[in-house]
């Protein structure tokens, strides 16, 4: 423990410093820590890295120390306390409050499963109404036993309520979003394991009234989808919930307490625990479980520590054997791996022990709700108007099309909307490994690779499909991704009388998509660079590069043409019709494409739009001066 009123405070092993820590990993001076209106700013000037939180600083990087944040200075942690509580923000108070719920659940889970098997229970009576009201019945005994009403747990409760209220008026807007999709993430908006005999009429209408009364101040409107309604809701409801202070009695805030309570362990014994909310949730698009309690969503762009948890790893691994059951898939000590796809599409991979060395992992990318298209990927600022305008006319024109960016980035939501283009007239054979692609066209024939059964036979690779697809008399074939050897059956099809194809790839870069090319062609056959090269020149004409920005954004950095073969360099030659220049934006390079005389005669595009939001730039300009 050390106290100091110094400004600055100067950590590393030189002795020289405020905090010395003797260690041959840590820098002579590996960081320093100071003041700053009120808060404590940490920055790293070692060569070493080091951690604030989850949040790794390199040298040259700070960042602001928030209230229960460690550093972690290999092999040294380090707290800091400010004289003054720094304020806890909305997240961190959230994060807290779900860490409370989530010890309070594994405390009566522990007493429940020394009254009876909940796994039993989960197993040979799912959804039954007497396991559910049984189950009930011990959860309200087990709270007395905790004496958890207590007078002394009531300031916190009431805090924890107006988290349970916030989830309430969610699940309220997400029930009225007028689905009437059956699939498994639809249905779990619908309160299935409510029994009405455990709902006290009274109370339910008191929790209604104050549900609307919430909607009200915080000024929902009809208008708007239903991922702005409920960001509305996230980020207006702690200034309402004061308001809503006066009308939470002491019975009522028992009833909402254990009505919550209720809802997270029935969700843990017969459905996916806490990630019951956050599958529904349209505001998060993917889901990460590191561990059982650690599980890390992503939220606008952006990964974030949820809060929530299991309760233990065999519940981690029960309620995984459930969500891969959903699809017929089975995950076990013998087949500790599984990809698969849910009913809506969303995409799950799991991994269990002993692959996962530190207890099961889940990795769920949802499926969107909302298909997007390109007017909705303009609105966003993921591409320009030339731009887009640019990509139809490709499209239209049957030009051989590669998107290409990093996980992540919307390579597939890409594709999904330059597809939206293919004329209806053509006959489209998609191939993925987990299907995707959502086609507004009706001749679409749609291929999902397979994996070996429990013998190891019956495979059937993207590979098999893609030679398979060539059969088929396909006007277009559009390949969900190449990963493997089934690059060089692509740049095939592309050769043969298929233009007009598709496919998205992992590249950092349209140069770099080139590399990776080359190398797939020769996982599948051993044929001289040259020939793979001329291969490639002959049948890509279009690389579309998306990247991630740091703030989450998803945009098209680079709209390229792969022009020739040049024997004289040894390379592809590829020039830029489309760059991101400067942090600006998505605008003409100059360089005009080969089949630009193509488009222009089938009057699939007008030069001075191509160009047009260029000129009026330069016009500004020019006029500013």
């Amino acid at each position: 423990m050390l106290e100091t009123d110094e400004p600055i405070i100067h950590i590393g092993r030189d002795n020289s410093n405020t905090v010395i820590l003797q260690s041959p990993l840590v820098s002579k001076r590996q960081a320093i820590v100071r003041r700053d209106n009120g808060s404590l700013m940490l920055e790293n000037i070692g060569i070493n890295s080091c951690m604030l939180g989850d949040v790794e600083l390199i040298g040259g990087e700070s960042a602001e120390i928030r209230a229960g944040d460690t550093i972690r200075i290999w092999p040294f942690t380090l707290t800091f306390e400010a004289a003054e509580a720094a304020p806890i923000n909305r997240t961190e108070m959230e994060a807290h409050l779900r860490s409370i719920m989530a010890d309070l659940e594994l405390k009566v889970h522990r007493k429940l499963l020394e009254r009876f098997d909940l796994y039993e229970l989960e197993n040979n009576r799912v959804g039954d109404e007497d396991s559910i009201l049984l189950l009930e019945k011990n959860i309200e005994d087990v709270c007395r036993e905790f004496h958890l009403f207590g007078d002394d747990n009531e300031p916190l409760l009431e805090e924890v309520i107006g988290l349970t209220l916030r989830d309430q008026l969610v699940n309220q807007l997400i029930l009225e979003s007028g689905s009437d999709d059956t699939t498994v993430m639809s249905r779990l908006a619908k309160n299935e394991y409510d029994v009405p005999a455990t709902l006290v009429p009274e109370r339910e209408t008191e929790l209604e009234n104050l549900l609307v009364f919430a909607r009200e101040k915080i000024e929902i409107t009809n208008e708007g989808d239903l991922s702005t309604k409920i960001q509305q809701v996230e980020a207006k409801f702690s200034e309402v919930f004061p308001l809503l202070r006066p009308h939470l009695h002491k019975e009522f805030k028992r009833y909402l307490i254990l009505r919550s309570l209720k809802k997270d362990l029935k969700d843990t014994v017969f459905g996916f625990g806490p990630l019951q909310d956050l599958l529904r949730a349209p505001t998060i698009t993917e889901i990460m479980v590191v561990k059982s309690d650690q599980i890390y969503v992503e939220r606008d762009g952006q990964v974030e520590l949820s809060g929530r948890r299991f309760i233990s790893d065999k519940v981690t691994e029960s309620i995984i054997e459930r969500i891969v059951a959903e699809v017929g898939r089975r995950i076990d000590k013998s087949q500790p791996l599984v990809d698969a796809r849910l009913a809506d599409g969303s995409r799950v991979n799991a991994i269990i022990p002993p692959l996962a060395i530190r207890g099961p992992a889940l990795t769920i990318r949802k499926f969107p709700v909302h298909r997007f298209t390109m007017d909705d990927l303009i609105e966003i600022g993921s591409i320009t108007s030339a731009a887009a305008m640019f990509l139809r006319a490709c499209v239209v024109n049957r030009r051989n099309v590669l998107v290409s960016g990093g996980t992540g980035t919307g390579k597939t939501t890409m594709l999904n909307v330059l597809s939206s283009f293919v004329p209806h007239k053509d006959r489209i054979i998609t191939v993925e490994d987990t299907t995707e692609l959502k086609l507004h066209q009706d001749h679409v024939v749609t291929l999902e690779s397979k994996l070996p059964n429990v013998e190891g036979t019956g495979e059937y690779t993207i590979r098999d499909l893609v030679r398979n697809a060539l059969r088929m008399r396909p006007d277009r074939i559009i390949v969900g991704e190449c990963r493997s050897a089934e690059a060089l059956d692509m740049l095939q099809a592309m050769n043969t009388g298929h233009d007009g194809s598709m496919t998205t790839i992992h590249a950092n870069s349209t140069e770099d998509v080139m590399k990776r090319l080359e190398v797939l062609v020769l996982m599948a056959v051993d044929l001289p660079v040259v020939s793979i090269q001329r291969q490639i020149a002959s049948a890509v004409d279009i690389v579309v590069q998306i990247t991630r920005l740091p703030g989450g954004g998803r945009v098209v950095t680079q709209i390229s043409e792969v022009v020739t073969y040049d024997p004289a360099r040894g390379d592809l030659v590829i020039n830029d019709i489309f760059n991101y220049r400067n942090g600006a934006d998505l605008n003409p390079t100059g360089y005009l494409p080969t089949f630009i005389d193509d488009l222009i005669a089938k009057d699939l595009l007008k030069l001075e739009f191509l160009y047009g939001e260029q000129n009026e730039e330069t016009n500004a300009k020019t006029a500013a001066r």
